[in-house]
C-alpha cells in the first residue's frame, strides 16, 4: 500500500523538513534473487509447520478432557495459541516483501501497531515460560502438593495474567516513541519495525524515551530468565537426591527439553535487545531465528515434555 505523498519515491530518503508519515521496510532486499526465492520457499515451509504443529496442540488439548484439566496442557494450550499469533504478525508480510521486487512500504500507525503486537505477544512468551517452569518446578519438588499448589484454577489465573502483563508492558514507551518527531530517513534497515531503527529516525535525541525501553526489555527478558534459572538449580538438586535412576532420567528428560526452548528464545533475544548497537544485518538473523525457528521447533520439544510430566503428575 502506499502512504507516501505524491510525487515522492517510497525509496528516498525524506529530507528534514519534511514529517514522515510512513516507513519503508528494507527486509532482506540486499540478497540476490536466487537466495531471496530460496529465503521464501524456507519461510513458507516454517510457516505451515508452525500453524500445524501448534494448532494441533491447542486441538488436542480443547478436544480431549482429561488434557484440558492438567495445568501442564493449559499453559501449554496458551503458549502454542501465542505462537500461532507470534508468527503470523511477521512471517505472511515477510512471504509478501520476499516475492515483491520493491520493499514493503507500511503506514506510521500500521508501523506502531506492528511494534506493539509483536514486542507484546514476545514479553508474554517471556512470561509463559516461566510460568510453565514454576509448573514443573511444583509438580518435582513438591509432587504431594502439586494438586493443590498448582490447581486448575490457580493456573488458568496464571495465564491469564501472562497475557495481560504481556500486552500491558510496553504500551507506555511504545506510545512515547510514537509521539516522538521523525524527519530523519524513512527507510528501516529491518523486516519488522524495530526500535533501534524507529529511534534513530527521530529528528531529536531522545535518551529517556530510549531508556524507558531497553530498561522495560531488559526486565522482561532478564526477571523471567533469572527466575527459570533458580527454579531449575533447585529442581535439579531435587533431582540429583532421587533415589530411582529412572526417576532422574525422566527428571532429567523434561527439564532438558524445556531449558532448550528457553536458551533458544532467550538467547537469542539477548543478543538482540540486551546489545541493540549490533548490525541491521545481524539483528535481522538473530529476529528471524526467534520469530521463526524457535515457534517451528516449540511443538516437537513440548508435545514430548507435556507427556512426559503428564505422565508423572497423573
Amino acid at each position: 500500500m502506499k502512504i507516501y505523498s505524491s510525487g515522492h519515491n517510497p525509496l528516498d530518503l525524506v529530507n528534514h523538513t519534511r514529517v514522515i508519515t510512513g516507513f519503508v521496510l528494507l527486509g532482506f532486499l540486499s540478497l540476490l534473487p536466487s537466495f531471496q526465492l530460496l529465503l521464501c520457499s524456507f519461510l513458507s515451509i516454517c510457516y505451515v509447520f508452525t500453524l500445524v504443529g501448534n494448532l494441533c496442540i491447542v486441538l488436542a488439548v480443547l478436544l480431549d478432557s482429561q488434557f484440558s484439566r492438567l495445568p501442564m496442557y493449559i499453559l501449554l494450550e496458551n503458549f502454542s495459541g501465542l505462537e500461532i499469533c507470534y508468527v503470523t504478525t511477521t512471517v505472511p508480510s515477510m512471504l509478501f516483501d520476499l516475492t515483491s521486487p520493491l520493499p514493503d512500504a507500511i503506514s506510521f500507525h500500521g508501523c506502531f501497531l506492528q511494534f506493539y503486537f509483536f514486542f507484546s505477544m514476545g514479553t508474554t512468551e517471556s512470561f509463559l515460560l516461566s510460568a510453565m517452569a514454576l509448573d514443573r518446578y511444583l509438580a518435582i519438588c513438591h509432587p504431594l502438593r502439586y494438586s493443590e499448589l498448582m490447581s486448575q484454577r490457580f493456573c488458568c489465573i496464571l495465564a491469564a495474567s501472562c497475557w495481560a502483563s504481556g500486552f500491558l508492558w510496553f504500551l507506555a514507551p511504545i506510545i512515547l516513541i510514537s509521539q516522538l518527531h521523525f524527519c530523519g530517513s524513512n527507510i528501516l534497515d529491518h523486516f519488522i519495525c524495530d526500535p533501534g531503527p524507529l529511534l534513530a529516525s527521530s529528528c531529536t535525541p531522545a535518551p529517556g524515551t530510549e531508556l524507558a525501553f531497553y530498561s522495560l526489555s531488559s526486565t522482561a527478558i532478564f526477571s523471567p530468565f533469572l527466575f527459570i534459572v533458580s527454579s531449575y538449580a533447585t529442581l535439579l538438586w531435587t533431582v540429583m537426591r532421587l533415589p530411582s535412576s529412572t526417576g532422574r532420567r525422566k527428571a532429567f528428560s523434561t527439564c532438558t527439553s524445556h531449558m532448550l526452548v528457553v536458551s533458544l528464545f532467550y538467547g537469542s533475544i539477548m543478543a538482540t535487545y540486551v546489545a541493540p548497537k549490533s548490525s541491521g544485518g545481524s539483528n535481522k538473523v538473530v529476529t528471524l531465528f526467534y520469530s521463526v525457528l524457535t515457534p517451528l521447533l516449540n511443538p516437537l520439544i513440548y508435545i514430548v515434555d507435556a507427556k512426559q510430566l503428564g505422565t508423572r503428575v497423573q
